[in-house]
């Protein structure tokens, strides 16, 4: 069972890290704001990046539950199920906290695809088009995966342009592109 001290540090890192970058913020800050000492933060992580590896993992679990809880409430058919993505995407860009994609802003700072870090990010990412590529494959889309690549750069570009233009508007726009592609994508059935 995971230690208070390593929920404290966990929290106030995601929090932070989302906030402020990775890169911005130090240890220091985290063990200020967390209330954990120094001897208690290294029992629990080596380093700021085991602890910058970990806040993505845990943040990849529950931004997918989010999402498919979603997609579980939308009253969308199989078909359209999809955009319930951007449905989604649109209650995220209008909370007062949002600061883009955890993910895409770690793979900004930590270019090096090589870090534990970007690669964490980068699987997030992938497990994203594999949720999409099963929807469309029960929707009866031929070619899945490449429409799930396809609604994912959607996703990614709504995330970015939201951010850019503090609205959450972006993701309205890519939910009409979406349609439009889902609507003239082959189907098994047609």
């Amino acid at each position: 069972m995971p230690s208070q001290a390593r929920e404290r540090l966990l929290v106030a890192a995601e929090r932070l890290f989302y906030e402020e970058g990775v890169r911005a913020v130090g240890i220091e800050r985290i063990l200020s704001d967390s209330g954990v000492g120094r001897a208690s933060f290294y029992r629990h992580f080596p380093s700021k990046d085991e602890l910058v590896v970990e806040v993505l993992r845990r943040r990849d679990a529950n931004w997918r539950a989010w999402l498919a809880e979603t997609v579980a409430a939308s009253s969308l058919g199989p078909a359209d199920l999809p955009l319930a993505l951007f449905d989604g995407l649109a209650e995220r860009f209008a909370a007062a906290d949002f600061r883009g994609c955890a993910f895409i802003n770690t793979m900004v700072e930590e270019a090096d695809h090589e870090s534990a870090a970007h690669r964490v990010a980068h699987e997030h990412k992938e497990k994203v088009i594999e949720f999409l590529d099963r929807l469309l494959a029960a929707g009866g889309y031929r070619d899945h995966l490449a429409l799930a690549r396809q609604l994912a750069l959607l996703g990614d570009g709504a995330i970015i342009t939201a951010l850019r233009e503090a609205t959450p508007e972006a993701a309205t726009r890519a939910r009409t592109v979406a349609a439009a592609l889902l609507g003239t994508a082959p189907r098994a059935d047609g």
